[in-house]
């Protein structure tokens, strides 16, 4: 959505992008809109109504990018960025089951960080979500700050999926992409939890307030991982006038909503392909005793691996010292280091 100054953006489809923002300043004047490279017009205006959300964006962007590389980071794309645009080269531009990835778990983020921030009392334009009030059939009183879910989603529906809405959301693509974003927020959605703090005499629970929260992002990352794995090859349909994406095997159950969906076939991410954005496994550590895909075996191509010995430093043998500190000796192993030849 958004590509500034930084070198790292988040690459999204024909030059769409939802940066990287951490090295830019906040979004505070209406001027900063304009520099913001890979809006469209449409864009740019909501991001002039919208000035004091636009730093929650820029949160939610950097929360997707360390999600995105924490799930997989053990896999052979790990979803690593580069110093040139496209910053993922043609592995997200295409329609393959990593974009699909990087679109859900990018529009999960600007909903959480912008949610986040309207709990939090940073925006004018919302706060705790007030409409969660009176008794539960569970007996408890609900109460408190439930995280304004509603408002987060409906501000990333709004900024995130215009792009697509613009063109006529008719092409493959952009369903897709609408399809990918909008599993990504209902990964916060259906994953809401309910919080609850205790009140009565000396901590006991005579009665108890609750109210509703939005999960840790991680739990939404590991959410979108497993629906990566379990992503649908799809084909577009039309049923009437109305074009839709259904499954490319008709063995296949039809998707859900949550669900993730893909185009394209992925490339083995195995050799390094820079014009593509394909950083290859040569030089990436493995698991010598896995047979998953950190095993040196599958994450190496079979091409083999080196095994070198490195003496590392841990702490050990410690001991709690009264009044309040840890001590600990330092230990010397020497450990294997397996990296893809």
């Amino acid at each position: 959505l958004l590509q500034p100054f930084s070198p790292n953006p988040l690459c999204w489809y024909r030059g769409r992008y939802l940066a990287k923002l951490s090295s830019v300043g906040s979004i505070s004047e209406e001027e900063t809109c304009e520099k913001l490279k890979g809006l469209i017009q449409r864009q740019v205006q909501m991001c002039k109504r919208n000035l004091e959300v636009m730093d929650s964006v820029r949160r939610g962007a950097q929360l997707a990018i360390e999600e995105c590389q924490y799930q997989f980071r053990n896999r052979r794309w790990n979803c690593s960025t580069l110093d040139t645009l496209p910053v993922f080269g043609k592995v997200v531009t295409q329609g393959t089951r990593e974009a699909a990835f990087v679109y859900a778990i990018s529009s999960a983020g600007v909903a959480f960080a912008v949610t986040r921030a309207c709990s939090s009392g940073e925006l004018d334009k919302c706060g705790c979500d007030r409409t969660v009030q009176g008794g539960s059939p569970q007996g408890f009183q609900w109460s408190g700050c439930s995280d304004n879910i509603a408002y987060g989603v409906a501000f990333s529906q709004s900024f995130v999926d215009i792009r697509e809405r613009s063109k006529g959301a008719s092409s493959n693509r952009a369903l897709m992409n609408l399809h990918n974003n909008e599993a990504g927020r209902k990964a916060i959605l259906n994953n809401m939890r309910v919080e609850c703090k205790c009140h009565g005499v000396s901590g006991s629970c005579e009665f108890k307030t609750c109210w509703k929260a939005m999960p840790p992002f991680r739990k939404v990352g590991n959410v979108l991982k497993e629906k990566f794995d379990g992503a649908t090859e799809v084909e577009q349909s039309e049923i009437g006038s109305t074009k839709v994406l259904v499954p490319k095997n008709s063995q296949f159950k039809p998707h859900t909503d949550e669900d993730l969906v893909y185009l394209d076939s992925s490339p083995d991410f195995c050799d390094h392909d820079l014009k593509n954005g394909v950083l290859g496994t040569s030089g990436r550590q493995c698991n010598k005793t896995s047979k998953a895909i950190d095993g040196c075996e599958l994450m190496c191509c079979g091409r083999g691996f080196h095994t070198d010995e490195v003496e590392v430093v841990e702490r050990c043998s410690c001991k709690f010292h009264w009044c309040c500190s840890v001590k600990c000796k330092p230990c010397h192993r020497v450990v294997e280091i397996h990296t893809c030849r």
